[in-house]
């Protein structure tokens, strides 16, 4: 079943909602439907120390809201991490979903009387650990405090109309990938949206933590980088797509399926966890990657047109200008892409008769972007809300 658009949404929330409706009719057009999933990072701060979270009890409030996804615990002291079902939900539903999470998570979790809930891109001093060198899971003797990161990670593939991941099929994959080495540096507006999701970017280099975070700071690919193309083998060279089938009666792992194709992915992981994340943004975002590396698939060689991986792009270090550089907002002013390609598909499905919602008209892409770019300029986004930013 379709998500239905809440009649309370902000107005701008409310257009980017109709607009990804109209790109998800588009793909369907083209023969393909879109899977787009989110991953969110978060922490509390908790009443008492050798507190724990009840997850039991927030995911059955998931489940009551027909949100599909969980709630689980993460690597740092207090940090917990929502991870999204692989349910067949529509990329509409799943940003609602995560849109209804970043608001009602912390009234779930102060139920519980946790004091704090820090849906933020940096918290400051969450943790006290090292890890002894090269280990990547013990911890060392000396204690020093450690700025967790937090990410939201948006998961996209596409499936054919026979239910098969076209991700491995005929370099699609890889050129998906290149689509958003492309795109995400003029769009880290819309991922980094907030001043310390640009300072999280440099925790391991100004605060030595190189060895503990695996943050992404720059724009890559690859199978490891902040854009990760997933096959056969995942960020930690892990083996994708393992289904334990047999348990011992210890319940170890006797007999495996290996299914990677299913879940071959792009995942974009350079998304920093914020109360200021739109969620609707970034899937329209995420599926104008889609549809740009589909036109693609249908008519051409995804492998012809592959680019050899370039060198990292360094991100923007601001929203603003800085150190003579255009800043974050300037990047996104000047690039044409996101509200052009949002005007194409409007344009293409006008004249070809493909449904399309009344609010929107043949100039709705450029101006949203225009309405995003506007937020910030006016400080729309911030104003009174620094107190979040620095709690």
């Amino acid at each position: 079943m379709e998500a239905k658009i809440p009649k309370k949404s902000s107005d701008q929330d409310l257009v980017a909602q109709n607009i990804i409706l109209m790109l998800q009719e588009y793909i369907d057009f083209l023969g393909f439907k879109p899977a787009v999933h989110f991953e969110l990072e978060g922490c509390i701060r908790a009443p008492q120390p050798g507190f724990s979270i009840d997850y039991q009890r927030i995911n059955a409030r998931l489940k009551t809201h027909h949100i599909e996804g969980v709630l689980v615990s993460e690597f740092w002291l207090n940090q917990w991490e929502y991870v999204s079902n692989f349910s067949q939900q529509t990329p509409l539903k799943e940003a609602q979903n995560l849109s209804y999470v970043i608001k009602y998570l912390p009234f779930w979790f102060a139920e519980q009387g946790v004091v704090q809930t820090y849906i933020k891109p940096v918290v400051w001093a969450g943790d006290r650990g090292r890890l002894v060198a090269g280990s990547e899971k013990i911890f060392s003797a000396q204690t020093a405090a450690v700025h967790i990161p937090n990410a939201i990670q948006i998961n996209i593939s596409a499936l054919n109309t026979q239910g098969e991941n076209i991700i491995a099929d005929a370099g699609f994959g890889e050129y998906l990938q290149q689509c958003f080495l492309e795109s995400s540096l003029n769009c880290a507006l819309l991922y980094l949206p907030e001043p310390e999701a640009y300072q999280r970017l440099l925790l391991k280099t100004h605060f030595g933590l190189a060895q503990e975070l695996c943050s992404p700071c720059d724009i890559s690919g690859g199978h490891q980088g902040s854009i990760a193309l997933y096959k056969q083998f995942g960020k930690h060279n892990q083996e994708m797509g393992v289904t334990p089938l047999i348990y011992s009666a210890n319940n170890e792992v006797l007999v495996t399926q290996k299914n990677w194709r299913m879940s071959a992915r792009i995942e974009h992981r350079l998304g920093a966890s914020s109360v200021f994340y739109n969620p609707f943004y970034n899937v329209i975002f995420a599926l104008l990657n889609l549809i740009d590396a589909l036109h693609v698939y249908k008519s051409q060689s995804c492998i012809k047109l592959l680019k050899p991986l370039s060198n990292n792009k360094k991100l923007p270090r601001s929203i603003f200008p800085y150190d003579n550089k255009p800043g974050a907002l300037c990047l996104f002013r000047q690039d044409t892409w996101f509200g052009d390609s949002i005007d194409s598909v409007y344009k293409f499905s006008n004249f070809n008769n493909i449904t399309l919602p009344d609010i929107l008209h043949d100039s709705s892409g450029k101006a949203l972007q225009a309405e995003i770019i506007t937020n910030y300029q006016q400080g729309l986004f911030f104003g009174n809300s620094l107190s979040i930013l620095s709690d």
